[in-house]
């Protein structure tokens, strides 16, 4: 290493030494300001308690622009804010009930670089009506699941601290199996009713629960279903619905899903029920079915890799045994390579909980209906002016659905399953893992 690279290398240590200094300084100095202020309710102090964490903020930002030379403005990173947190408010853990459409939302978990998410709008209107307590860690947040971009949901739960109205819940030991709503609720915060007010219409919380300490949004979850939509069209509804019966049980699903080798060990799932249905909607005399899935957890892709295989069964294109073989990973130990069914027709149902009763007040109830009624009327209209165009277009030439040479267009041909190109094994892919741990060991060694 050369003497100018490590003279660069001891000027950045020095420089991040300094700032690190400086921010503790900022960090005591506004800890300091809570404890004077801690007795204090009035909405006033509260406003100008808020706008000094913002002060601190932005003065550690420019102390970092000025130091360094680099202006923040024009990057495309997302930047996360410092929550404005309320310390010396009453709190109380909090299970909350959410319903989203996903189509504009890159999952629901929050992600560097992708804007938006479920989760980070959430937490933006946390931050807007001031119920955060602490920061995300220090609050004790949980979610049940992470859906994927453009997966919507009707129940969706996540768990954190939140500002209360009620001086002892903070301090609440409820066990788990006792029935959490018989604390006190009368007289607390209507948190369905403030978030709802600030979420994009797109999101709603449609519920809260006391929830006891030691709750986990994801690890005290008792089970969770999907539902997946799609029209009936020429599908074998009878193939399809004995074929998903074999997914029920205790099964390694490592062939239904996308494989993270490097968190994920364990890829048996319990699948309790299965069951395709039809729904009240029509179109063209074409029916809207859904398939019901219920487990207790489900892995990365899970239930769209299993409803592909389903509509290859539908359609003719696989037989049933197709299930049993994929399931039974000793003699399919590489999964064949195939498309996931499309997301925005998967829907995260519910999630089971045992001792949480969700519940809103009336005034809450009422607006939440009334917001869901006039987005499914002005959905319906919308549907209403594509049918319009539909009958609108011109009629098709004889010869407009031939191929130039007039023959018929032949439908894309499908390849057998097990005649298509696989994926590495777990084992593959942990050790590709391993050695790449391995060759950066030597490299900083």
């Amino acid at each position: 290493m050369s003497e100018g690279r490590q003279d660069l290398i001891s000027s950045l240590q020095s420089l991040v030494e300094s700032l690190q200094n400086r921010v503790k300084e900022l960090e005591a100095d506004n800890v300091q300001l809570l404890s004077r202020l801690s007795n204090c309710r009035c909405e006033k102090v509260e406003e100008k308690l808020n706008g000094g964490v913002e002060d601190i903020t932005n003065l550690v930002e420019k102390n970092m622009e000025l130091k360094t030379g680099v202006d923040k403005a024009g990057k495309k990173k997302v930047k996360e804010k410092m929550p404005r947190t309320l310390n010396h408010h009453f709190k109380r853990y909090v299970a909350l009930k959410i319903t989203y459409f996903g189509q504009r939302f890159y999952g629901f978990a929050s992600q560097a670089q992708m804007e938006p998410t479920v989760e980070s709008e959430i937490f933006n209107a946390l931050e807007k009506t001031r119920l955060l307590v602490a920061d995300k860690k220090e609050s004790q947040y949980s979610r049940c699941g992470r859906t994927d971009r453009g997966v919507s949901s009707v129940g969706q739960v996540i768990a954190l601290y939140l500002r209360s109205n009620i001086e002892d819940c903070s301090t609440n030991d409820t066990s788990m199996g006792k029935t959490v709503q018989e604390e006190q609720i009368e007289g607390e915060i209507d948190y369905v009713k403030i978030l709802n007010r600030v979420l994009p219409k797109d999101i709603r919380i449609i519920g809260w629960s006391p929830a006891p300490i030691g709750f986990s949004a994801r690890f005290s979850c008792l089970s969770r279903e999907y539902k997946y939509f799609f029209w009936r069209e020429n599908l074998d509804l009878s193939a399809m619905e004995s074929a998903g019966k074999k997914f029920v049980g205790e099964h390694d699903f490592r062939n239904f899903c996308k494989m993270d080798a490097a968190n994920v060990h364990n890829y048996k799932r319990h699948v309790t029920s299965f069951e395709v249905s039809p729904c009240y909607m029509s179109f063209d005399g074409n029916q809207l079915y859904a398939i019901k899935i219920r487990g207790s957890a489900f892995l990365w892709h899970q239930v769209r890799c299993m409803v592909a295989v389903l509509f290859m069964i539908g359609q003719g294109l696989e037989s049933i045994d197709v299930i049993d073989a994929l399931l039974d990973t000793e003699g399919t130990q590489r999964k064949p390579q195939y498309g996931m069914a499309p997301e925005i027709p998967l829907v995260l149902q519910s999630c089971e909980f045992e001792g949480l009763k969700f519940t809103c007040s009336s005034d809450a109830g009422q607006a939440l209906r009334v917001h869901l009624q006039n987005e499914c009327r002005m959905y319906q209209l919308q549907a209403a002016i594509f049918h319009e165009a539909l009958l609108n277009c011109l009629p098709l030439a004889n010869d407009q659905s031939l191929s130039g040479n007039g023959i018929a267009k032949k439908k894309p041909s499908h390849i057998p399953l097990f005649s298509r190109p696989t994926e590495p094994t777990y084992e593959e892919r942990r050790a590709k893992l391993d050695s790449k741990k391995d060759a950066i060991k030597e490299i900083v060694g």
